[in-house]
């Protein structure tokens, strides 16, 4: 996929979230949203739904990455790309590592809560160069994507929890878009990612 394709297709699936995240504060749940595609597919979305389930754990993210999972009947989504509408969190980020989503587009940064610019958990190579049958090394990040468009989600949502959000200072938008490349995968990568696939993940991940 050219970069231009690339471009419009980022912009489809994150105007896409930020509906999502849009629905979700219409629900009564906190105002977010993910996107996980494959193949410039939608493979699996959600909104929040800790308050419809009773469950805490119920973040968007989670939602659709096990949504994708048994859409496409493996745990490994190395091949996928998730969108959402604010930095995942350090929960959501760990599941976004085991389960090796190649590609991360989010728009608002959280400094407090957040797996990069807090707890750096999308970003860290020990757990792929520890565990390299189970992690694979971190994924492109592509974070202030569509940023306004983001917080102007949450500002709808309720402006005045917006105004308490940005005064704590818990969601920032980021001055243009960043991104975050990892180190190009040689042969050994190749090979371990399906062996990961292939072998790996009969035992204990299935």
């Amino acid at each position: 996929m050219d970069r231009a394709a690339e471009d419009a297709l980022d912009y489809e699936m994150m105007a896409r979230a930020i509906a999502l995240a849009r629905a979700s504060g219409r629900a009564d749940e906190y105002p977010y949203g993910a996107v996980i595609c494959r193949d410039g597919h939608v493979v699996a979305e959600s909104m929040n739904r800790v308050t419809a389930d009773g469950d805490v754990t119920r973040h968007a993210e989670v939602v659709a990455i096990s949504s994708a999972q048994k859409a496409l009947g493996t745990v490994s989504l190395d091949d996928c790309t998730l969108y959402v509408n604010a930095e995942p969190c350090a929960f959501c980020s760990y599941a976004i590592r085991e389960s090796r989503i190649g590609r991360v587009v989010y728009g608002l940064s959280s400094p407090h809560m957040g797996g990069v610019s807090k707890w750096a958990v999308l970003t860290d190579e020990d757990l792929s160069h520890a565990i390299p049958e189970v992690f694979a090394p971190p994924p492109e990040i592509v974070s202030g994507f569509m940023a306004e468009e983001s917080e102007a989600a949450i500002r709808d949502w309720s402006p005045l929890a917006a105004r308490v959000l940005e005064r704590r200072r818990l969601f920032r938008a980021p001055r243009g878009v960043a991104v975050v490349k990892p180190a190009r995968r040689g042969p050994g990568e190749r090979l371990m990612a399906a062996l990961r696939r292939g072998v790996f993940d009969r035992f204990g991940r299935r």
